[in-house]
This record gives C-alpha cells, structure tokens and sequence, in this order.
C-alpha cells in the first residue's frame, strides 16, 4: 500500500498503518497544513470542495471539511461533484483555494486530495513543496472557538457548469440536437452518471444509455479509460446502434471515445479531435505534453499555428499554455483544457465540442477518426521498489543512447528518426512510465520492450 506526495496532490490507498497510506491521520495532516498556507496568503477564508463517487469518499470529506473548519475556514461543499466542476466553482465563489476528494483513475482503494488556488488551478510545485514541509514541522495553529468556520452545502454548480459550457460560441447545441444522437455513457459508477447524461440531455442529445450508472464506488471495471477497459462500452455502444460511445475517469476529466462500430477512437486523438475543431475556429498555438501523440503538432500546423510540448502534469501544461498563450491544450490522457472557460482538464467540455465538431463535419465517429494521421502509442509500466535510484537508470540509458536527441525537461525522452520513447516516474502511482509512439504499433511495441529491458538490466 502507498502514500504518495506530488505535484498531483497527496494520494494513498486507505486502510493500513498511518504515514504509509492515505490514514485519517495524514487526510487531517496534510489538510490542516494546506488551509493554513491560504490563511496566510489570503484574505478570503472560504475553500470549496467536492468529491467523486468513491467508497471512501464521504469519511474522506467529513475530515476535510472539519478539519478546514477547525481552522477558521469557511467551507463550501459541492458533495458529489468533478474536478473541473470543483475547479470552476472556486472562481464563482471567490474562494482562498479548493479541495478535490480523489484519486482520479486509481482503483477503488485510493483516493487524494488535490490542492487547488484561488484561480481553480492546481497549486504549483513551490506551493506543494511549502505544504509538506508545514505539514511535517507541525506547526499548525487552530481557530479559537469562537473564530470556527462555517459549513455551507451547494448543489448549484452542475447546473452552473453546464450553462457555462452552452454559452461558449464554439459549442452548438442546436446543430447537435437536430442530429438526434443516441450515445452510450460509461459513468464507471462516480460521478460521470451524474454530470454526463445532464449536459447530453441540456445540449439536446436523443437519447442517452448510461452504463455503471449506479454512484457507488464499486467500479465495474478499473476505472482508467483505456482500450482494455471499456469492451463493455464497445458492446453496448453496437447492441444500441449508437452514433458515440463516452467514458470518462471517476472525477469526469478524462474523455475518451467510442466510434459507432464499437472501434476506440483513441485516447489520444480526443485532444487532436477537439484541438482541430477549436483551430478552424480561431488561429493560435497548442501544448500538450511530452508523452503525447505527435499528431496533435501535425493539426496545429496544418491551421497555421505552432505546437509546444510541456513536463507531463496539468500544471505544468497549464504554465506552457499561458505563456504560449494556447487556445487549446491538453494530455494525450483524454485531457481537454479549453482556456475559454478554465485552466483545467474538462471532460464536459471536451465532450461539448466533440459533439459540435462531429455534427458539422458531417461524418460518422469513424469517418472523423480516419481524417487524421495515424500514429500507434503504447503504454506500459514497470512497478518500483522501495530505494530505487531512477537518477541511475536514467544516466545508464542516456549513455547508452548518446547518439540519438535526448530530452530530460520531464524524466527522459529518447528520439528514433520519426519515433520516440518516453520515461518517466509516475506521480500518481509507484512506477515508471514507458510510452512509444511510432507510424507502426508493431515498432512501437519493439520500441517500448527494449527499453523495459534495458531498464531491468540496471535493476
């Protein structure tokens, strides 16, 4: 079991010795240090939180919320809700920051704590490093009782969401209703059941078939969206005769694709799909990250624009975004961040769009998919030991590859002539990455196992 401490927050598995998982001991801990910076940095006291639909959740949020409380702050809870939603709403509220109960594709067994600012973004790097070493000094002072915060229940920011999205001027919802779609949602049993079929149905979809559609937590497969997990949605979406399958992650931002005959759209392409709508749209520049697919380069350029990679994190995608100054942007993840609305991974609004641009192009999913270039990434991972020293692996590997162009921005990427690999350790899980894209998914696959075993010789 594992806690994990990163520029994604704090994320562990719950149950077991504290300091070693997410305990409520280290949920109070790490808490309580985060509300005590933004009292320090910040004249608003009020912080917004919202959960995903995991079993945890609700001990998770009762800690958090009291916690923020005993501090003297005001706290705003959304209850079931996404992290975009959650994001969104710390602006609406004029909050000090914000709080995301969980652990986004991890199983059942995790949850987080993902740490946002005043403007709904995750906290940088410097901020994150500030909130562990105040958390392990322990120096946390708490409010007087007569100096508590509050604890207000808000159900208003679906809706406000969903009207944020329909007003954008990229978004069509007439054209989409006079499609009369049928499309079929895998909710994965969180919060997707909710706020999936609400903007399908407000944006004039036909109808809806929802799977997993029961918010309990009980994930009816692991809830990471990737090929191999969705052979349900792909059944469905053929026994429905449906135009799109949709799924998306536990905290709904991460969207991935389903074309009508049951074939995956690509995770990756989702963001190519939409950045290619956006782009003949309104000229402008794109960032994703370094484990991203190369196509999204190819689009960019084809509308005039230039593409720029960045460190694998929403983050640190945001930072390249603005200072790019990006109309779209995002992780090949199936991650859309439309600055329009907000600086963060939106599978709502990504689904928006998809459908507005899917509509007028007059093709089927399949078609759409088929007007891009075709690159094959493979994902793979190789678990961590305990001490472990990546920083050996990495310079065994640089020096064996000395030949080919090397980036180290964000842990190690290796060039072959049109293919590339790229390693790096996960911060959401105890692992390294290994991804590879290639014009063939049989040398990309090739690609990717000698680098495992490469990595295994020095271990």
């Amino acid at each position: 079991m594992a806690l994990i401490k990163s520029i994604s927050g704090i994320r562990g598995t719950i149950g077991g010795k504290s300091g070693e998982t997410l305990s409520p001991l280290d949920i109070v801990k790490y808490t309580a240090s985060f509300g005590s910076i933004l009292l320090q940095n910040h004249a608003a006291k009020k912080v917004v939180i919202g959960r995903d639909g995991r079993i945890s959740g609700p001990i998770v949020s009762q800690l958090v919320s009291n916690t923020l409380m005993a501090l003297g702050l005001d706290v705003v809870d959304l209850g079931l809700s996404t992290t975009p939603t959650v994001e969104m709403a710390v602006v609406m509220e004029g909050a000090s920051g914000g709080i995301i109960i969980t652990a986004s594709h991890n199983p059942k067994e995790w949850n987080a704590l993902k740490l946002l600012n005043e403007k709904g973004e995750f906290i940088s790097g410097e901020d994150g490093q500030n909130v562990l070493a105040l958390a392990e000094s322990g120096e946390i002072q708490f409010a007087a009782v007569e100096k508590l915060g509050t604890y207000t229940q808000s159900d208003e920011y679906l809706q406000k969401h969903i009207d944020s999205i329909l007003s954008l001027n990229l978004v069509d919802v007439e054209a989409v209703r006079n499609k009369e779609l049928k499309i079929v949602v895998d909710a994965v049993n969180s919060t997707g059941a909710i706020f999936v079929p609400a903007l399908l149905n407000a944006m004039g979809v036909k109808e809806v078939v929802v799977l997993n559609e029961v918010v309990d937590g009980k994930f009816a497969h692991n809830p990471e969206p990737l090929p191999q997990n969705l052979s349900q949605l792909s059944s469905e979406v053929n026994k429905h005769r449906a135009h799109l399958g949709i799924a998306v992650d536990p905290d709904v931002d991460r969207l991935v694709l389903v074309c009508e005959d049951g074939s995956m759209f690509g995770e990756e392409y989702t963001l190519v799909a939409v950045a290619d709508y956006v782009l003949s749209k309104r000229k402008g520049n794109t960032v994703s990250n370094l484990s991203s697919t190369r196509a999204l380069r190819d689009v960019t350029i084809k509308h005039g624009g230039e593409y720029y990679p960045s460190a694998v994190g929403e983050v640190n995608v945001v930072a390249k975004m603005k200072e790019v100054n990006a109309v779209i942007g995002g992780e090949g993840n199936g991650g859309i961040i439309l600055p329009d609305l907000h600086y963060g991974r939106d599978a709502l609004v990504g689904i928006a769009l998809f459908l507005t641009h899917l509509v007028k192009s007059d093709k089927t999913a399949k078609q759409l998919r088929g007007s891009y270039p075709d690159y094959f990434i493979v994902k793979n991972k190789i678990e961590l030991e305990n001490n472990i020293d990546l920083n050996a692996i990495f310079n065994y590997l640089k020096k064996k590859y000395k030949a080919n162009p090397i980036n180290t921005e964000d842990g190690l990427r290796i060039e072959f002539e049109n293919d590339w690999v790229h390693l790096r350790a996960s911060n959401t899980e105890p692992i390294i990455r290994v991804i590879a894209e290639s014009n063939f998914e049989t040398t990309a696959n090739i690609i990717a196992l000698r680098i495992m075993q490469d990595i295994k010789e020095t271990l």
